[in-house]
C-alpha cells in the first residue's frame, strides 16, 4: 500500500435503546447498566475496547441514560469515603474505570435503529476507521473480539463484522450472511468475504448459518451508506442494510471468532452469563461451583 492503513483509534456504544425485555428492572435504569456479578455490561465492552488497544469511546445516549456517564466519570465524594475508610482495593477499581478512557456522549434523542446510532457518532469519528461494540453481546475469549476483527482489518484494510454459527430455530433474529470462506494465517473455515447479507430472514430462506454479531470494525465510507438507504422495519435504519449498500463498492469480510458469546440482552442468556462468569471467578468460583452441586436440579 503506498499510505499508511490508518489505524482505528475510536469505537462506538450504542446505547440508547430502552431495554424493554428486562422491565420493570429497567424503567429507571439504564439496561447497560445491569450488572453482570459486579460490573455493568457495558463496562465488559469498554474493557474489551482498552485491551484491544482503543481508548476513545463514543456512547450513543438517550434519555435516562445518566447512570452510563455517572459510572465512567470521576465520584469524588466515593473515593473520598474509600480513602478515608483504607479501602485501597476498591478505590484502585473505581478509579481505573474513570482514568482507563476518554469518553464522549452523543444523545440519539429517538431510537431510531442501529444504523442511525452509528451515523449520530460521524461527527466525533471523522473520516476515520472505528470500531462498534454492542454491550448486549458479552464475549469471553482469550484474545478480545474486538482485537480478533482489528487484525483482519489491518490486513486486508476493510470493513469487517464478527460472525458466529447460530442454530436454525433462532436464525429469523439476526443479520445473516451469504459468505465464501478465504484463506488466512492456514486456516479456511474462520474468515469468509461476504457476498451479501439478509436481515432476519426466515429459517428456510437463511443464506448460511453464520450470522452478524456485535462487534464491527468499519470504514468511513459506512457513513454515506447509512444516508443512502430507505428505513427498514420499524421505520428504522439497520445497519445491515447499510452494509450491504457499502458491498457493491467495497468488500467486507466476516471474522467467526473464537470465544464464547452471551446474549446478555436476553434474560436467560443474561443469567448463563452470570453463572459463568461467577464460575470463573478466583474469589467467588470454588465457593459458587460448591452451592450449585447442592442445588437439587
Amino acid at each position: 500500500m503506498d499510505k499508511m492503513l490508518p489505524k482505528v483509534r475510536k469505537a462506538v456504544f450504542p446505547a440508547a435503546g430502552l431495554g424493554t425485555r428486562f422491565l420493570p428492572a429497567t424503567k429507571a435504569q439504564p439496561k447497560e447498566m445491569l450488572p453482570l456479578v459486579d460490573k455493568p455490561l457495558i463496562q465488559y465492552g469498554v474493557e474489551e475496547a482498552i485491551h484491544s488497544g482503543i481508548q476513545n469511546i463514543i456512547i450513543i445516549t438517550g434519555r435516562g441514560k445518566t447512570a452510563i456517564e455517572d459510572h465512567f466519570d470521576v465520584s469524588f465524594e466515593m473515593e473520598h469515603l474509600l480513602e478515608s475508610r483504607n479501602k485501597k482495593d476498591l478505590l484502585n477499581t473505581i478509579r481505573s474505570i474513570s482514568d482507563m478512557i476518554n469518553v464522549a456522549y452523543v444523545r440519539q434523542k429517538e431510537a431510531m435503529g442501529l444504523g442511525h446510532a452509528v451515523l449520530r457518532a460521524r461527527e466525533l469519528i471523522g473520516p476515520e476507521p472505528f470500531g462498534v461494540v454492542l454491550s448486549d453481546d458479552v464475549i469471553d475469549a482469550e484474545v478480545p473480539c474486538m482485537r480478533q476483527l482489528l487484525d483482519i482489518y489491518e490486513f486486508y484494510g476493510a470493513s469487517v463484522v464478527a460472525l458466529m454459527e447460530v442454530p436454525k430455530d433462532v436464525i429469523s433474529s439476526y443479520g445473516v450472511v451469504d459468505a465464501e470462506p478465504i484463506a488466512h494465517n492456514g486456516a479456511r473455515d474462520r474468515l469468509f468475504r461476504i457476498c451479501n447479507m439478509v436481515e432476519k430472514p426466515r429459517p428456510d430462506e437463511a443464506p448460511s448459518n453464520l450470522a452478524i454479531i456485535g462487534r464491527y470494525v468499519l470504514t468511513p465510507e459506512i457513513f454515506d451508506s447509512i444516508e443512502s438507504i430507505e428505513p427498514g422495519s420499524g421505520g428504522e435504519l439497520q445497519l445491515t442494510d447499510a452494509l450491504k449498500h457499502l458491498l457493491r463498492s467495497r468488500p467486507i469480510y466476516g471474522l467467526r471468532f473464537e470465544g464464547a458469546r452471551y446474549d446478555a440482552g436476553d434474560k436467560l442468556g443474561f443469567l448463563k452469563a452470570t453463572v459463568e462468569f461467577a464460575l470463573k471467578r478466583y474469589d467467588l468460583g470454588e465457593e459458587f461451583r460448591q452451592y450449585l452441586s447442592t442445588l437439587k436440579l
